[in-house]
Order: structure tokens, then C-alpha cells, then sequence
């Protein structure tokens, strides 16, 4: 296991593609602090093995952490949050509120996803990781990740009001 202040540096460095990361798992920014410091508190305490690549096992860990929160508050709560009921504190102008309807829009629309499909959106579209560093940090072979991005793909267009064949529908996680 690797606990040396040289993992403390490249955990520093890495912390602004954990963060990004957690925001697109959790959906607010908030939570997404507390997954991160959960995900450093966890790497810190327990180490990275000696053969992982520290950033595929940081989203590995984070999003292992994620998920067991979200399966947890599922049993506790069965009642989904509401975006929609949420107040927007705009006070720049129209184009910031127009920027963030369509961010809640596609916060929206990634939340009607499943997980695991958010999950690849969030890796590949958010993080710009290949589909080979994805199918290493969850554990599927390449071939999964890509017809789970395609399915993933076709329900966002869907649930955005867009169709497969949008220009925008191609840029939802194009990577190689």
C-alpha cells in the first residue's frame, strides 16, 4: 500500500478531476465535497495497492463510496429530490439563467438515467477518460462501456427531446 506524502501531492493533483467527478455522480455540488473528502479520507487511511493506477483506483473508490450512500439514503428515504423546487439565484443576466435552465435541464435528464449509465456519461463526457480507462476503473470489458455509452447516449437524447441523430446527441461522450 502506498501512504507517502508523494500520494498526498498526486492526491492534490487529482482532486480537481475527483471533484468534477463526484459533482456528476451526486448532482450537487455539496454533496459532491463530502463524497470527496469521504474518497481522500478512505484513500489516505487504507492506501493505494501497489499495482493500481492511483487515478482509476480514486474513481474506483469514489464511486464505490457514492453508490453505497445512494443505495443507503434509497432504504431511508424511497423520495426522490426535486430539483424543480429548487430557487435560482441569478442575478447576471439572461445568458447565466439561460445556461443554468439547461444545466438543471441535464442534471435533470442525467438523473433519469441509471446509475450505471450516469456513470459512464460522467466518466467519459465529464472526465474525458477513454473507454479503456473507464472498463478499468469499473471492472467491465470495453465492450460493455460502449453499449452501455450508446444506451446511455439514446436515453439522454430521449429524455432531453432530442433525437439519436442530433449533432448534440453525438457529443454526449465521444472518446476512444
Amino acid at each position: 500500500m502506498n501512504t507517502t506524502p508523494q500520494l498526498k501531492q498526486q492526491l492534490r493533483e487529482l482532486l480537481p478531476a475527483l471533484r468534477r467527478f463526484a459533482i456528476s455522480l451526486c448532482g450537487s455540488a455539496a454533496d459532491a465535497d463530502d463524497l470527496v473528502q469521504s474518497t481522500l479520507e478512505r484513500l489516505l487511511s487504507r492506501g493505494v495497492p501497489e499495482q493500481a493506477e492511483l487515478m482509476a483506483w480514486a474513481f474506483t473508490v469514489c464511486r464505490n463510496l457514492w453508490l453505497d450512500e445512494h443505495r443507503a439514503r434509497q432504504v431511508r428515504e424511497k423520495a426522490a429530490l426535486q430539483p424543480e423546487l429548487q430557487e435560482a439565484t441569478c442575478a447576471d443576466g439572461e445568458a447565466q439563467l439561460s445556461e443554468q435552465r439547461e444545466l438543471r435541464q441535464v442534471d435533470v435528464a442525467l438523473n433519469q438515467l441509471p446509475a450505471e449509465q450516469r456513470t459512464i456519461i460522467a466518466l467519459i463526457a465529464v472526465q474525458g477518460l477513454s473507454y479503456r480507462e473507464v472498463a478499468d476503473i469499473l471492472g467491465v470489458p470495453t465492450g460493455t462501456i460502449m453499449s452501455r455509452l450508446a444506451r446511455a447516449r439514446v436515453k439522454l437524447a430521449e429524455v432531453m427531446g432530442l433525437t439519436t441523430s442530433s449533432p448534440n446527441a453525438h457529443q454526449l461522450g465521444a472518446s476512444s
